[in-house]
Protein backbone atom coordinates (compact mmCIF):
# COMPACT_ATOMS: atom_id res chain seq x y z
CA UNK A 1 0.00 0.00 0.00
CA UNK A 2 1.15 3.89 -0.30
CA UNK A 3 2.42 5.29 2.65
CA UNK A 4 3.19 8.76 3.16
CA UNK A 5 6.40 9.94 2.69
CA UNK A 6 7.00 12.10 5.78
CA UNK A 7 5.20 8.96 7.74
CA UNK A 8 7.68 6.65 6.51
CA UNK A 9 10.78 8.76 7.14
CA UNK A 10 9.87 9.22 10.27
CA UNK A 11 9.49 5.40 10.82
CA UNK A 12 12.69 4.81 9.43
CA UNK A 13 14.38 7.31 11.76
CA UNK A 14 12.50 5.84 14.77
CA UNK A 15 13.32 2.48 13.96
CA UNK A 16 16.24 2.34 12.48
CA UNK A 17 17.11 -1.34 11.82
CA UNK A 18 13.46 -2.13 12.04
CA UNK A 19 12.06 -0.50 9.51
CA UNK A 20 12.77 -2.92 6.57
CA UNK A 21 10.62 -5.76 8.77
CA UNK A 22 7.96 -2.72 9.83
CA UNK A 23 7.25 -1.85 6.31
CA UNK A 24 7.43 -5.27 4.56
CA UNK A 25 4.35 -6.12 7.61
CA UNK A 26 2.24 -3.64 5.60
CA UNK A 27 2.31 -6.30 2.91
CA UNK A 28 0.25 -8.48 4.98
CA UNK A 29 -3.19 -8.99 5.83
CA UNK A 30 -4.28 -6.80 8.23
CA UNK A 31 -4.84 -9.29 11.32
CA UNK A 32 -8.56 -9.63 12.94
CA UNK A 33 -9.02 -10.41 16.90
CA UNK A 34 -11.91 -11.51 19.06
CA UNK A 35 -12.52 -11.28 22.30
CA UNK A 36 -14.65 -13.75 24.18
CA UNK A 37 -17.06 -12.62 26.46
CA UNK A 38 -16.53 -14.50 30.00
CA UNK A 39 -19.80 -12.62 31.29
CA UNK A 40 -21.23 -14.72 29.42
CA UNK A 41 -19.20 -17.79 28.81
CA UNK A 42 -16.12 -19.08 29.59
CA UNK A 43 -12.51 -19.64 27.20
CA UNK A 44 -12.97 -23.17 27.22
CA UNK A 45 -16.45 -23.62 26.41
CA UNK A 46 -16.08 -21.23 23.71
CA UNK A 47 -13.13 -22.72 22.39
CA UNK A 48 -14.68 -26.21 22.11
CA UNK A 49 -18.11 -25.22 20.93
CA UNK A 50 -17.51 -22.09 18.10
CA UNK A 51 -16.21 -23.97 15.25
CA UNK A 52 -13.94 -20.86 14.79
CA UNK A 53 -10.11 -21.38 13.79
CA UNK A 54 -8.49 -18.99 16.97
CA UNK A 55 -5.32 -18.70 17.89
CA UNK A 56 -4.04 -16.76 21.54
CA UNK A 57 -3.28 -12.79 21.05
CA UNK A 58 -0.77 -13.07 23.65
CA UNK A 59 -2.29 -10.38 25.28
CA UNK A 60 -4.95 -11.21 27.20
CA UNK A 61 -6.30 -14.81 28.00
CA UNK A 62 -9.56 -14.39 26.65
CA UNK A 63 -8.44 -12.39 23.20
CA UNK A 64 -7.50 -14.19 20.30
CA UNK A 65 -6.73 -14.24 16.58
CA UNK A 66 -8.81 -15.11 13.88
CA UNK A 67 -6.77 -18.13 12.05
CA UNK A 68 -9.52 -17.74 8.77
CA UNK A 69 -11.05 -15.49 7.15
CA UNK A 70 -14.97 -15.49 8.47
CA UNK A 71 -17.10 -14.34 5.99
CA UNK A 72 -20.49 -11.82 7.60
CA UNK A 73 -19.18 -13.25 11.22
CA UNK A 74 -21.06 -10.27 12.86
CA UNK A 75 -24.17 -11.72 11.35
CA UNK A 76 -22.90 -15.11 13.56
CA UNK A 77 -25.71 -16.19 16.30
CA UNK A 78 -22.85 -16.42 18.85
CA UNK A 79 -22.19 -12.68 18.14
CA UNK A 80 -25.77 -11.61 18.44
CA UNK A 81 -25.85 -13.40 21.49
CA UNK A 82 -22.93 -11.26 22.85
CA UNK A 83 -20.59 -14.49 23.32
CA UNK A 84 -17.82 -12.72 21.54
CA UNK A 85 -16.41 -9.06 20.49
CA UNK A 86 -14.35 -8.15 17.44
CA UNK A 87 -11.65 -6.05 18.47
CA UNK A 88 -8.22 -5.70 16.72
CA UNK A 89 -5.64 -7.63 18.94
CA UNK A 90 -3.10 -5.02 19.80
CA UNK A 91 -6.12 -2.82 20.97
CA UNK A 92 -6.54 -5.17 23.63
CA UNK A 93 -3.89 -4.25 25.88
CA UNK A 94 -5.33 -0.97 27.60
CA UNK A 95 -7.70 -3.86 29.23
CA UNK A 96 -4.37 -6.01 30.25
CA UNK A 97 -3.10 -2.80 31.78
CA UNK A 98 -6.01 -1.47 33.63
CA UNK A 99 -5.32 -4.23 35.88
CA UNK A 100 -7.42 -5.41 39.21
CA UNK A 101 -11.09 -3.82 38.59
CA UNK A 102 -13.10 -5.73 41.10
CA UNK A 103 -15.59 -3.16 43.49
CA UNK A 104 -13.62 -0.15 41.61
CA UNK A 105 -14.78 2.58 40.29
CA UNK A 106 -13.94 2.47 36.66
CA UNK A 107 -14.19 5.40 34.18
CA UNK A 108 -13.60 5.24 30.25
CA UNK A 109 -13.37 8.64 29.17
CA UNK A 110 -13.46 7.95 25.42
CA UNK A 111 -15.70 4.86 25.46
CA UNK A 112 -16.93 4.31 21.89
CA UNK A 113 -17.37 1.94 20.46
CA UNK A 114 -16.84 0.15 23.68
CA UNK A 115 -14.55 -2.92 22.89
CA UNK A 116 -12.24 -1.86 25.80
CA UNK A 117 -15.37 -1.27 27.94
CA UNK A 118 -16.69 -4.62 27.81
CA UNK A 119 -13.33 -5.66 27.87
CA UNK A 120 -13.12 -4.36 31.42
CA UNK A 121 -16.41 -4.75 32.54
CA UNK A 122 -15.84 -8.49 31.96
CA UNK A 123 -12.65 -8.72 34.52
CA UNK A 124 -15.30 -6.29 36.73
CA UNK A 125 -17.59 -9.52 36.84
CA UNK A 126 -20.82 -7.21 37.58
CA UNK A 127 -19.15 -5.77 40.46
CA UNK A 128 -18.08 -1.95 41.49
CA UNK A 129 -19.18 0.86 38.90
CA UNK A 130 -17.98 1.50 35.18
CA UNK A 131 -18.74 5.21 33.65
CA UNK A 132 -18.75 4.32 29.70
CA UNK A 133 -18.55 8.28 28.32
CA UNK A 134 -18.13 9.49 24.88
CA UNK A 135 -18.92 12.92 24.13
CA UNK A 136 -20.64 12.49 20.46
CA UNK A 137 -24.01 11.65 21.76
CA UNK A 138 -25.06 9.30 18.59
CA UNK A 139 -21.29 7.39 19.02
CA UNK A 140 -22.82 7.18 23.12
CA UNK A 141 -25.72 5.44 21.87
CA UNK A 142 -23.85 2.49 19.95
CA UNK A 143 -21.42 2.46 22.87
CA UNK A 144 -24.42 1.50 24.89
CA UNK A 145 -25.77 -1.10 22.39
CA UNK A 146 -22.49 -2.61 22.41
CA UNK A 147 -22.72 -3.06 26.21
CA UNK A 148 -26.17 -4.31 26.29
CA UNK A 149 -25.14 -6.58 23.86
CA UNK A 150 -22.28 -8.05 26.20
CA UNK A 151 -24.79 -8.39 28.80
CA UNK A 152 -23.13 -5.37 31.06
CA UNK A 153 -25.02 -4.96 34.25
CA UNK A 154 -22.77 -1.79 36.47
CA UNK A 155 -22.40 0.39 33.59
CA UNK A 156 -23.62 3.57 33.28
CA UNK A 157 -23.17 5.57 29.71
CA UNK A 158 -22.66 8.92 29.72
CA UNK A 159 -22.52 11.88 26.93
CA UNK A 160 -20.18 14.73 28.63
CA UNK A 161 -17.03 16.50 27.62
CA UNK A 162 -13.93 15.44 30.06
CA UNK A 163 -13.87 18.51 31.41
CA UNK A 164 -17.44 18.61 32.49
CA UNK A 165 -17.08 15.25 33.65
CA UNK A 166 -14.39 16.51 35.93
CA UNK A 167 -16.19 19.12 37.29
CA UNK A 168 -19.14 16.57 38.16
CA UNK A 169 -17.18 13.68 39.86
CA UNK A 170 -13.64 15.21 40.79
CA UNK A 171 -11.22 12.69 42.42
CA UNK A 172 -13.56 9.99 42.07
CA UNK A 173 -12.36 7.12 39.79
CA UNK A 174 -10.19 4.20 40.98
CA UNK A 175 -8.77 4.15 37.47
CA UNK A 176 -9.49 6.40 34.19
CA UNK A 177 -8.95 5.05 30.85
CA UNK A 178 -7.97 7.56 28.52
CA UNK A 179 -7.81 5.54 24.70
CA UNK A 180 -7.18 8.90 23.03
CA UNK A 181 -8.43 9.93 19.92
CA UNK A 182 -5.44 10.08 17.44
CA UNK A 183 -4.14 10.07 14.00
CA UNK A 184 -4.66 6.31 13.26
CA UNK A 185 -1.39 5.43 12.24
CA UNK A 186 -2.38 1.80 13.50
CA UNK A 187 -4.87 1.65 11.53
CA UNK A 188 -3.19 2.02 7.62
CA UNK A 189 -3.67 -1.55 7.04
CA UNK A 190 -6.68 -2.68 8.23
CA UNK A 191 -8.71 0.96 6.90
CA UNK A 192 -5.90 2.23 3.94
CA UNK A 193 -8.26 5.56 3.61
CA UNK A 194 -6.79 6.35 7.04
CA UNK A 195 -3.07 6.50 5.47
CA UNK A 196 -5.03 9.66 2.56
CA UNK A 197 -6.41 11.24 5.61
CA UNK A 198 -2.82 11.31 7.67
CA UNK A 199 -0.57 14.62 7.62
CA UNK A 200 2.16 16.10 10.23
CA UNK A 201 -0.41 18.78 10.94
CA UNK A 202 -3.08 16.07 12.25
CA UNK A 203 -0.33 14.18 13.96
CA UNK A 204 -0.11 18.32 16.03
CA UNK A 205 -3.30 18.83 16.69
CA UNK A 206 -4.20 15.28 18.02
CA UNK A 207 -1.61 16.04 20.55
CA UNK A 208 -3.10 19.23 21.50
CA UNK A 209 -6.17 17.60 21.92
CA UNK A 210 -4.85 14.60 23.80
CA UNK A 211 -3.28 16.38 26.33
CA UNK A 212 -6.33 18.40 27.17
CA UNK A 213 -7.98 14.79 27.79
CA UNK A 214 -5.07 13.98 30.07
CA UNK A 215 -5.77 17.10 31.96
CA UNK A 216 -9.12 16.33 32.69
CA UNK A 217 -8.45 12.49 33.72
CA UNK A 218 -6.26 13.95 36.60
CA UNK A 219 -8.61 15.70 37.86
CA UNK A 220 -11.12 12.62 37.50
CA UNK A 221 -8.51 10.20 39.44
CA UNK A 222 -8.42 9.77 43.25
CA UNK A 223 -4.93 10.20 44.72
CA UNK A 224 -3.10 6.62 44.48
CA UNK A 225 -5.71 5.72 41.49
CA UNK A 226 -4.36 5.18 38.07
CA UNK A 227 -4.35 6.89 34.36
CA UNK A 228 -4.08 4.55 31.31
CA UNK A 229 -3.07 6.39 28.10
CA UNK A 230 -3.54 4.74 24.64
CA UNK A 231 -3.59 5.27 21.29
CA UNK A 232 -3.51 3.34 18.07
CA UNK A 233 -0.81 5.65 16.52
CA UNK A 234 3.62 5.46 16.45
CA UNK A 235 3.92 9.00 16.33
CA UNK A 236 6.20 10.34 19.68
CA UNK A 237 4.26 13.32 19.65
CA UNK A 238 1.02 11.33 20.81
CA UNK A 239 3.02 9.25 22.52
CA UNK A 240 6.31 9.54 24.81
CA UNK A 241 5.99 12.92 24.22
CA UNK A 242 2.12 13.60 25.36
CA UNK A 243 2.84 11.65 28.34
CA UNK A 244 6.14 13.49 29.42
CA UNK A 245 4.39 17.37 28.80
CA UNK A 246 1.73 15.77 30.77
CA UNK A 247 4.04 14.78 33.74
CA UNK A 248 5.53 18.15 33.58
CA UNK A 249 2.36 19.60 33.83
CA UNK A 250 0.96 17.34 36.78
CA UNK A 251 3.82 16.76 38.97
CA UNK A 252 1.89 14.64 41.45
CA UNK A 253 1.91 12.18 38.44
CA UNK A 254 4.58 9.54 38.16
CA UNK A 255 5.22 6.92 35.27
CA UNK A 256 4.89 3.62 35.73
CA UNK A 257 4.87 1.72 32.68
CA UNK A 258 5.07 2.23 29.11
CA UNK A 259 4.94 -0.32 25.85
CA UNK A 260 4.66 0.10 22.32
CA UNK A 261 3.36 -2.71 19.99
CA UNK A 262 4.08 -2.99 16.48
CA UNK A 263 2.54 -4.96 13.34
CA UNK A 264 6.12 -6.22 12.46
CA UNK A 265 6.68 -7.06 15.93
CA UNK A 266 3.11 -8.28 17.30
CA UNK A 267 -0.11 -9.80 16.67
CA UNK A 268 -1.76 -6.63 16.05
CA UNK A 269 -1.97 -3.25 14.22
CA UNK A 270 0.11 -1.45 16.57
CA UNK A 271 -0.90 0.52 20.00
CA UNK A 272 0.37 2.46 22.67
CA UNK A 273 -0.07 2.48 26.12
CA UNK A 274 1.28 3.82 29.51
CA UNK A 275 0.05 4.12 33.27
CA UNK A 276 0.33 7.03 34.91
CA UNK A 277 -0.06 6.79 39.36
CA UNK A 278 -1.24 9.62 41.38
CA UNK A 279 1.50 9.63 43.85
CA UNK A 280 0.17 12.06 46.56
CA UNK A 281 -2.46 13.62 48.27
CA UNK A 282 -5.14 12.63 50.92
CA UNK A 283 -7.28 9.61 50.11
CA UNK A 284 -10.89 11.25 48.94
CA UNK A 285 -13.24 11.01 50.82
CA UNK A 286 -16.99 9.40 50.12
CA UNK A 287 -18.97 11.46 47.63
CA UNK A 288 -21.44 12.97 49.36
CA UNK A 289 -25.10 12.23 47.66
CA UNK A 290 -26.29 15.42 45.36
CA UNK A 291 -29.95 16.69 45.97
CA UNK A 292 -32.25 14.65 44.75
CA UNK A 293 -34.97 15.88 42.21
CA UNK A 294 -38.77 14.06 42.76
CA UNK A 295 -38.69 12.54 46.07
CA UNK A 296 -35.62 11.27 47.79
CA UNK A 297 -34.09 9.90 44.37
CA UNK A 298 -36.35 9.91 41.49
CA UNK A 299 -37.13 6.41 41.84
CA UNK A 300 -40.12 4.74 43.46
CA UNK A 301 -40.09 0.25 43.67
CA UNK A 302 -41.77 -1.21 41.16
CA UNK A 303 -44.17 -3.61 41.96
CA UNK A 304 -45.47 -4.50 38.33
CA UNK A 305 -41.74 -5.40 37.52
CA UNK A 306 -41.59 -7.69 40.91
CA UNK A 307 -44.54 -9.86 39.36
CA UNK A 308 -43.78 -9.80 35.91
CA UNK A 309 -40.45 -11.72 37.23
CA UNK A 310 -42.04 -14.04 39.27
CA UNK A 311 -43.92 -15.39 35.74
CA UNK A 312 -40.54 -15.33 33.68
CA UNK A 313 -37.47 -15.50 35.95
CA UNK A 314 -35.73 -18.39 37.11
CA UNK A 315 -34.83 -16.59 40.01
CA UNK A 316 -36.99 -13.38 40.74
CA UNK A 317 -35.68 -12.10 43.21
CA UNK A 318 -32.83 -11.02 41.65
CA UNK A 319 -36.24 -8.07 40.99
CA UNK A 320 -37.09 -7.24 44.57
CA UNK A 321 -35.14 -3.79 44.53
CA UNK A 322 -36.09 -2.70 40.93
CA UNK A 323 -37.24 0.64 40.29
CA UNK A 324 -38.95 2.95 38.27
CA UNK A 325 -38.57 6.30 37.35
CA UNK A 326 -41.92 9.15 36.25
CA UNK A 327 -41.53 8.21 32.68
CA UNK A 328 -42.59 4.96 33.64
CA UNK A 329 -38.77 3.07 32.75
CA UNK A 330 -38.06 0.10 35.18
CA UNK A 331 -34.18 -0.39 36.36
CA UNK A 332 -32.33 -2.67 38.09
CA UNK A 333 -29.65 -0.02 39.05
CA UNK A 334 -27.09 0.07 42.38
CA UNK A 335 -27.10 2.64 45.21
CA UNK A 336 -24.01 4.29 43.82
CA UNK A 337 -25.67 4.83 39.96
CA UNK A 338 -28.81 6.39 42.05
CA UNK A 339 -26.11 8.83 44.03
CA UNK A 340 -24.35 10.02 40.74
CA UNK A 341 -26.94 9.79 37.83
CA UNK A 342 -29.16 13.02 38.44
CA UNK A 343 -25.57 14.48 37.43
CA UNK A 344 -24.92 13.05 34.57
CA UNK A 345 -28.49 13.09 32.53
CA UNK A 346 -27.04 9.52 31.24
CA UNK A 347 -27.81 7.52 27.72
CA UNK A 348 -28.28 4.74 29.77
CA UNK A 349 -27.87 3.08 33.40
CA UNK A 350 -27.38 -0.25 34.76
CA UNK A 351 -30.05 -2.79 33.64
CA UNK A 352 -32.96 -1.02 31.67
CA UNK A 353 -35.58 -3.89 32.45
CA UNK A 354 -38.56 -2.39 30.11
CA UNK A 355 -41.48 0.30 30.60
CA UNK A 356 -44.58 0.61 32.55
CA UNK A 357 -47.72 0.60 29.79
CA UNK A 358 -50.95 1.19 31.46
CA UNK A 359 -50.20 -0.04 34.42
CA UNK A 360 -48.82 -3.30 32.21
CA UNK A 361 -44.82 -3.73 32.54
CA UNK A 362 -43.44 -4.66 28.98
CA UNK A 363 -39.88 -6.20 29.03
CA UNK A 364 -36.66 -4.89 26.77
CA UNK A 365 -34.34 -6.31 24.99
CA UNK A 366 -31.85 -5.21 27.68
CA UNK A 367 -33.71 -7.05 30.03
CA UNK A 368 -33.03 -10.77 28.05
CA UNK A 369 -29.75 -10.00 27.70
CA UNK A 370 -28.02 -9.33 30.84
CA UNK A 371 -25.65 -11.94 32.22
CA UNK A 372 -26.83 -13.46 34.87
CA UNK A 373 -30.46 -13.21 34.52
CA UNK A 374 -31.97 -16.43 33.12
CA UNK A 375 -35.07 -17.05 32.18
CA UNK A 376 -37.73 -19.81 33.46
CA UNK A 377 -38.80 -20.81 29.95
CA UNK A 378 -37.01 -20.54 26.41
CA UNK A 379 -36.39 -21.53 23.20
CA UNK A 380 -33.35 -23.14 22.36
CA UNK A 381 -31.45 -23.77 19.01
CA UNK A 382 -28.47 -25.06 17.92
CA UNK A 383 -26.37 -22.75 16.07
CA UNK A 384 -27.14 -23.82 12.38
CA UNK A 385 -30.38 -24.18 12.95
CA UNK A 386 -32.44 -21.81 10.25
CA UNK A 387 -34.95 -21.15 13.21
CA UNK A 388 -32.32 -18.91 14.39
CA UNK A 389 -31.77 -17.13 11.32
CA UNK A 390 -35.17 -16.34 10.38
CA UNK A 391 -35.58 -14.83 13.73
CA UNK A 392 -32.52 -12.68 13.43
CA UNK A 393 -34.46 -11.39 10.28
CA UNK A 394 -37.66 -10.72 12.62
CA UNK A 395 -39.78 -13.24 11.76
CA UNK A 396 -41.96 -14.71 13.64
CA UNK A 397 -41.60 -18.38 15.01
CA UNK A 398 -43.76 -21.21 15.97
CA UNK A 399 -43.37 -22.31 19.53
CA UNK A 400 -44.94 -24.71 22.30
CA UNK A 401 -45.62 -22.00 24.63
CA UNK A 402 -49.48 -20.17 24.38
CA UNK A 403 -47.91 -17.43 26.31
CA UNK A 404 -45.54 -15.18 28.02
CA UNK A 405 -42.35 -13.37 26.72
CA UNK A 406 -39.75 -16.34 25.89
CA UNK A 407 -36.11 -15.38 25.55
CA UNK A 408 -34.79 -17.11 21.64
CA UNK A 409 -31.27 -18.54 22.71
CA UNK A 410 -28.77 -20.67 20.83
CA UNK A 411 -26.84 -23.24 22.23
CA UNK A 412 -23.04 -23.24 23.08
CA UNK A 413 -21.31 -26.35 24.66
CA UNK A 414 -25.03 -27.20 26.32
CA UNK A 415 -25.79 -23.68 27.88
CA UNK A 416 -28.49 -21.51 26.38
CA UNK A 417 -27.46 -17.67 25.24
CA UNK A 418 -30.55 -15.47 24.53
CA UNK A 419 -30.02 -13.55 21.11
CA UNK A 420 -33.26 -11.70 21.86
CA UNK A 421 -37.17 -12.24 22.88
CA UNK A 422 -40.64 -12.61 21.47
CA UNK A 423 -43.96 -12.74 22.67
CA UNK A 424 -45.99 -16.23 22.59
CA UNK A 425 -49.87 -15.90 21.18
CA UNK A 426 -51.43 -19.17 20.82
CA UNK A 427 -48.18 -20.85 19.66
CA UNK A 428 -46.45 -18.62 17.89
CA UNK A 429 -43.99 -16.43 18.59
CA UNK A 430 -44.32 -12.77 17.84
CA UNK A 431 -40.75 -11.67 17.35
CA UNK A 432 -39.43 -8.33 19.45
CA UNK A 433 -35.95 -8.32 18.11
CA UNK A 434 -35.15 -4.17 17.65
CA UNK A 435 -35.23 -3.67 13.95
CA UNK A 436 -31.68 -2.25 14.27
CA UNK A 437 -30.16 -5.67 14.98
CA UNK A 438 -32.34 -7.43 12.36
CA UNK A 439 -30.40 -8.88 10.02
CA UNK A 440 -31.92 -7.84 6.09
Amino acid sequence: MELPAAFKKRMKDMLGSDYEAFIASYSQPAARGLRINTLKTDVGAFLAGSGLCLEPSEIIDEGFVLGDYVSGIGNHPFHAAGLFYMQEPSAMSPIAEVGKVKGKRILDLCAAPGGKSGGIAQRMAGSGLLVSNEIVRSRAVLLSRTLERLGVTNSVVTSLSPDRLAELLPEYFDTVLVDAPCSGEGMFRKTPSAADEWSPEHVRSCAVRQGLILDSAARLVRPGGRIVYSTCTFSPEENENCVAAFLERSRNFELISQRRLYPHTSKGEGHFVAVLEMTDGKPAEKMRSPKMVGGRDGFARCREMAEFAKRTFAEPHIFDEAVSDDRGGVFLLTEEMRSILPLLNPVSMGVECGVIKKGRFEPSHTLFMASGIEAAEKLVFEQQDERLKRFLCGETLETEYKKGYIPVCVSLSGQAHPLGFGKAVDNTLKNHLPKGLRIN
